[in-house]
Formats: C-alpha cells, sequence, structure tokens
C-alpha cells in the first residue's frame, strides 16, 4: 500500500491535527501571548500537566505539540487499554533514558481518571526525579479522579469547549488543505449545512471534522448541503453504535433489573458492561446514585456499601476489584426498595425553583451582631434542648411554605421506623401546642374573671 493510498485510511481529524502552536485554534486562555503555554516555552521549561477540558478541545494536540516543541521523547498510553505492568516497563525505559541522554521522558496518559490510585501512585517516584514529564487528558475533575500526590506536583489546565468561530476555521482548513485535508476534492460547503455541522459538534473538533469526512464521501457535486450532512449525522450514529446507544441501553438494563430486585439479572448486565470495556467507575457511580434514588432510607447502608464498592476498586483495581461491584450489585439488588426520599427531595425543589426567595424567619437567624440583635435576629428562638424531649413546636418553614409535606416514609425496612419516629416526634409537638392552647385559655379565663 503506498504513502497516499494509507493516508485515506487516517480519519481527517488526525490528519489536519495541527503540529504547532500557530496552528492551534482555541484556548488563548492558556496559549495566548504572554499565557502559561507560552511562558513555558519562552522560559525552555516544561512541567507535568493534566489537560482537562471535553471531548475534541484539545488536550492530545497540545500535549503533542508540547513533547515536539522541547524535542524530547514522547510516549502514548491509554489508560483503557494499558495496566500497571506496561507502566512500570515503561517507568524503566524512561529511567535508563534519563540517565544516558541526560533528558526526560514525556509519557502521556490519555484519559489518566480511568488508572486507579494504584496505577496512579507507579508515576509518582518518577515525576518527582524528573525521569519522566507526565501529561495526562481527562474529561472528569482531576480533584477527585487523580491522586492527591500526583495532582500537587502537576499543573492543571482546563480548556474549554471550541467556540463557533473556532470550529469554522478548523473546518475552512480542513476544506482547502489539499496535502492533509480535503483541498484537492474542491469541495464547498453551504451556510446551513456548516451552522448544522457546528451545533452537532457542540465545540468538539474532532466530532466536526468526523462528520465532514464522511459528507465529503456521500456528495455527488462539489457542494456539500444540508442533504449529505443529515446523512452523514445518520451514519455516524449507527457506525458508533456501541459506544453510543448500547452503552445507555445496558446502564438502564442494570438499573431496572436492580429496581425490579432481581439479583441474578443485575449480575448478568453488571458483567456484560465489565466485557463491554465500560469504567468500572463509571458503573459505581451508577450504583451510588441508585442507593439513594431506589433504596433510600429503607436500607441506608445501601449507599455505604455502594461507595464501599468504590474505595475497594480504587484500591486494588481490575481485575479484582471487580468483585466489589459484583457484592454491591447483589447487596442492592436485594435490599428493600424505597423512593421516598428522592420524591421528597423533588418535591422541596420543585418549591424552591417556584418561590426561590421565601425569606428565613428572624428566629431562626444567627444574630452574631448587636445590629442583628436589635433587629430581630433570633429572638423567640427556642432552644430544642432547654425542653423536655429535645423538641418545640417552633416554626422553621418560612411565613408561605407553613405545613408543607415532602416525605412520606413507606412500610418497608428501616422506613417502617423512621415512619414511627416521625410519628412520634409529630406527636410530642401536637401535645406541646396543645398545652400551649389550654394555658393560653386558661390564663384568658383567670384574668376575665378577675376583671
Amino acid at each position: 500500500m503506498n504513502t497516499e493510498t494509507a493516508e485515506k485510511h487516517v480519519p481527517l481529524a488526525e490528519r489536519v491535527r495541527p503540529k504547532s502552536l500557530d496552528r492551534f485554534y482555541g484556548q488563548e486562555h492558556i496559549i495566548g501571548t504572554g499565557k502559561i503555554l507560552s511562558q513555558l516555552i519562552k522560559a525552555d521549561r516544561l512541567v507535568s500537566i493534566i489537560f482537562w477540558g471535553p471531548p475534541g478541545s484539545g488536550k492530545t494536540t497540545l500535549g503533542y505539540i508540547l513533547a515536539e516543541y522541547f524535542n524530547f521523547p514522547c510516549m502514548f498510553f491509554s489508560a483503557v487499554l494499558s495496566g500497571i505492568k506496561e507502566v512500570k516497563e515503561v517507568m524503566a525505559r524512561a529511567e535508563s533514558h534519563k540517565k544516558i541522554y541526560k533528558q526526560p521522558t514525556v509519557i502521556f496518559i490519555d484519559e489518566i481518571h480511568r488508572f486507579n490510585k494504584a496505577q496512579q501512585g507507579a508515576f509518582l517516584p518518577y515525576v518527582e526525579k524528573g525521569d519522566i514529564i507526565l501529561f495526562g487528558s481527562t474529561t472528569e475533575n482531576p480533584s477527585f479522579e487523580v491522586i492527591a500526590p500526583l495532582l500537587s506536583r502537576m499543573k492543571v489546565l482546563v480548556l474549554n469547549p471550541l467556540s463557533n468561530e473556532t470550529l469554522t476555521r478548523i473546518i475552512d482548513e480542513a476544506l482547502s488543505d489539499e496535502e492533509k485535508g480535503l483541498g484537492k476534492m474542491r469541495l464547498k460547503l453551504d451556510d446551513q449545512a456548516l451552522r448544522m455541522i457546528i451545533d452537532y459538534a457542540n465545540g468538539d473538533a474532532r466530532r466536526a471534522l468526523n462528520t465532514l469526512e464522511i459528507a465529503s464521501s456521500l456528495v455527488k457535486g462539489k457542494k456539500i448541503a444540508t442533504k449529505e450532512i443529515k446523512e452523514a449525522l445518520q451514519k455516524r450514529i449507527l457506525l458508533y453504535d456501541k459506544k453510543g446507544e448500547e452503552h445507555f441501553n445496558l446502564i438502564s438494563a442494570l438499573h431496572k433489573s436492580l429496581r425490579n430486585s432481581d439479583v441474578d439479572a443485575s449480575l448478568y448486565w453488571l458483567a456484560r458492561m465489565i466485557a463491554a470495556g465500560e469504567d468500572p467507575l463509571y458503573i459505581v457511580r451508577r450504583l451510588v446514585r441508585f442507593a439513594s434514588e431506589d433504596i433510600g432510607l429503607a436500607d441506608p447502608r445501601a449507599l455505604t456499601i455502594a461507595l464501599n464498592a468504590k474505595e475497594a476498586y480504587d484500591f486494588i483495581g481490575s481485575p479484582e476489584g471487580e468483585l466489589a461491584l459484583a457484592e454491591a450489585v447483589i447487596y442492592l439488588a436485594s435490599a428493600p426498595k424505597s423512593n421516598r426520599a428522592y420524591a421528597a427531595f423533588s418535591k422541596a425543589m420543585k418549591d424552591v425553583e417556584a418561590s426561590p426567595f421565601e425569606p428565613v424567619p428572624l428566629h431562626l437567624r444567627n444574630p452574631v451582631t448587636s445590629l442583628m440583635k436589635d433587629v430581630g435576629y433570633g429572638k423567640d428562638y427556642a432552644y430544642a434542648h432547654d425542653f423536655a424531649h429535645s423538641t418545640t413546636d417552633m416554626e422553621t418553614f418560612p411565613e408561605k411554605m407553613k405545613g408543607r409535606k415532602y416525605y412520606e416514609p413507606g412500610d418497608l425496612g428501616l422506613e417502617k421506623d423512621i415512619k414511627k419516629r416521625i410519628d412520634w416526634w409529630n406527636s410530642v409537638k401536637a401535645r406541646i401546642r396543645k398545652e400551649k392552647t389550654e394555658n393560653k385559655n386558661r390564663a384568658g379565663k383567670e384574668k376575665e374573671e378577675k376583671l
């Protein structure tokens, strides 16, 4: 296969990937004059970096450009495909290279958030010694997904979705570039078709270029119109079905099997997702949500077990850590179910959205200054522990919200006991109100008799 034929099989987004900062469009807040990347280049100093941003915003491209500029050897890792064995082998080679050539190796980790804590920790001594300069790309918040010791030694650069103007410039260059792009085809893109691509791309350059490439293979003449874009989008959806709709189908099947208390079906769908290459941490995030949404206070231990599964997986990784997910799935599927807490919170949120500015009653406000006390903050506040049963009949809703009821506990699991507790507190408050009313009436009657 000759070079030109081989080039045709490389996706357009990869062919036109910029090789220098002057051809990199967007992210001016980090690459513009006087901004951090420009400053690092000017100072001839490269540091370990995490590129945090949405898909197609230029994370990988920036990493490659920096490695190329500093002329350091660069090795690419996918956190989805690589394990601790491969990591250690590469670290040994980087250490040897540093000793011989006195220069670090750039290690680029795509989707670094998919490495567990032990795998991330393997990089730490080599970053500290300067054997490697670590680049990591992630779509997830690194504060939660990258271990603190590693994060403290890296600079986090936040990338934004690309603007419509930037996407337009990238598309125009791809259409005109005769060497790497579609320039030899002499294609034109009408305005409506361009808007359709940009709307679909939603700030993602790769998505825009993939759509353009498919449309260019469908066009009969020299003008790409909305017809070709619509057909390209349909083909693209079919092409990525396994990563798109099927992904959501599988998690939906797992969630609904758990909700239906079917242990065996839940285990099957968990196994299907893991076998399909789904990120176990994505699965466990859904288990945590399920524990709150569908089990709730019928069994509060469910939330603890789901969170423990995350900790266990973080600690030992795959494949051993997947057993912790299986244990959590079995427990969640067999636990009593209640969505009462979820429903109660949803009702409260609706009230807040409908009336977000209800003032806090004065007696509930904290009088931290004498002025606040003078205007009534904290006046008539009843400290619960000063009263029998450690409660009062004090109103704690805003004036217009009095009497609202959100949470109605069910009769399964621990909610039976919670219902008894709430009923008991309500009966105590009702008795206090009754006694107050009787005392008030008695005092009024005594006053009348004296008169």
